[in-house]
């Protein structure tokens, strides 16, 4: 099994820690949430499967490259808000920006079948693996 390792030197544990004994004074809030890409991936078949969680996107703000054995998922969010006349927002908690996450496989993969779906806010990326090159021997001159 190939162990995905993921680079968040604090994670959420640290985000939930200080959430629960930091406490702002009023005013000095932050209204742009930290917002991470959660995936699942799972391997079977000489394949590898991935699903990642981006409720809200538009097919089109989605942006998957694969570069050997690297993946790399990028996504924007945004929100378009419509002012009325005599209405103000006050409060929003929808996040509006980019999102991203790369990650590593331990093997290869084949960018020619690869394939990708997005459905009802998961992306689904079907990402076989490449054929082991066979070994050559060199004839000696």
């Amino acid at each position: 099994m190939v162990s995905i390792t993921r680079y968040d030197p604090f994670g959420d544990v640290f985000d939930d820690f200080l959430r629960g004994f930091v406490v702002r004074p009023a005013g000095l809030e932050t209204n742009a949430p930290v917002r991470t890409l959660k995936i699942d991936v799972t391997e079977q078949n000489g394949e590898y499967k991935v699903l990642a969680e981006l409720p809200g996107i538009k097919k089109d703000d989605i942006k998957v490259n694969i570069d050997g054995d690297e993946v790399s998922i990028t996504a924007e969010s945004r929100v378009v808000r419509e002012a009325r006349d005599g209405e103000r927002l006050l409060h929003s908690e929808r996040y509006v920006g980019k999102v991203s996450r790369a990650f590593r496989l331990g093997q290869e993969l084949d960018e020619a079948r690869a394939t990708a779906r997005y459905s009802d806010g998961v992306l689904e990326l079907v990402l076989p693996k490449k054929a082991a090159a066979a070994a050559k021997q060199l004839a000696i001159q």
